[in-house]
């Protein structure tokens, strides 16, 4: 049980569980996204995608839905993996109400950035610098 390999085997198997949790939690409701992109130890561009609901007794919730390694931190590309990331879990993006970035222009630009990609098609969602967000989120919690 030492061996690297089937140390990663575990710790990939605890990880679909949690996510099908998730998943089965969301259901077909309505959620936020909060992204975040960086270089790794390794120089390797990757991207952090979080969700934001409310459960089924009416607390907000938070839930880390992955890490993607991606090729460039190109606004088209981070929309292409965000998407793959969504789809592959099988959340609707016509239920994204939400969205967090980063203020890097890549992500929040007003003339182009990843929250472009995302605002045309869902009118009805709002966009936020992420620490902000998670401030408030922070705040709604603690009132519970």
């Amino acid at each position: 049980m030492t061996y690297s390999d089937i140390q990663k085997d575990i710790v990939h198997a605890i990880a679909t569980e949690v996510t099908k949790q998730i998943i089965c939690e969301i259901a077909d409701d309505i959620f936020s996204i909060l992204v975040d992109e960086a270089r790794d130890t390794s120089i390797k561009e990757q991207m952090a995608i979080v969700l934001r609901y409310v459960n089924e007794e009416g607390y907000m919730m938070e839930r880390f839905l992955g890490i993607a390694h991606v090729t460039d931190t190109k606004d088209l590309t981070l929309k292409m993996e965000i998407e793959s990331m969504l789809v592959t879990n099988g959340l609707s993006l016509s239920k994204i109400r939400g969205q967090g970035f980063d203020g890097a222009s890549n992500m929040s630009g007003e003339m182009n950035g990843l929250k472009t990609f995302f605002a045309p098609p869902w009118p009805n969602s709002w966009l936020r610098h992420c620490w902000y967000v998670i401030c408030i989120s922070n705040l709604v919690n603690k009132r519970g």
